[in-house]
């Protein structure tokens, strides 16, 4: 299959799912385009594009918090991908190790993760 056989959305983006490879917890979500993916399956750690700044970024590439891609799957639909990692560190920029930290509870908004991760550098 080709990536461009891949079903992106009218912007050109395809949603990532990106899922703890050891114990299978989700951590976060996060969008790539055609170029995005290639550096991804390239380099073996997670490429993403911002939507906010219009630009690549490499998770961790600030942070220390990187991904190392173990697999990459992609759905029935081919329009969402499924990527197993070996997360360094924090997967949110809040310093949680997975963006999922709230449960909606009875229309309330509770933090269930109460231990955020050490910065990194």
């Amino acid at each position: 299959m080709n990536l461009d056989s891949l079903k992106y959305n009218s912007d050109g983006l395809i949603p990532a799912i990106i899922q703890d490879a050891a114990n299978g917890e989700v951590l976060m979500m996060a969008w790539m385009n055609e170029a995005s993916l290639e550096q991804t399956i390239k380099t073996k750690l997670c490429t993403y594009w911002s939507r906010s700044r219009a630009k690549f970024w490499v998770k961790g590439e600030s942070s220390g918090h990187v991904q190392h891609v173990q697999s990459i799957s992609v759905d029935c639909d081919q329009d969402t991908l499924l990527i197993k990692v070996d997360q360094v560190g924090a997967a949110c920029h809040e310093n949680y190790r997975s963006c999922f930290f709230r449960d909606l509870i009875e229309g309330e908004l509770v933090v269930n993760q109460t231990e955020k991760l050490p910065s990194a550098g």
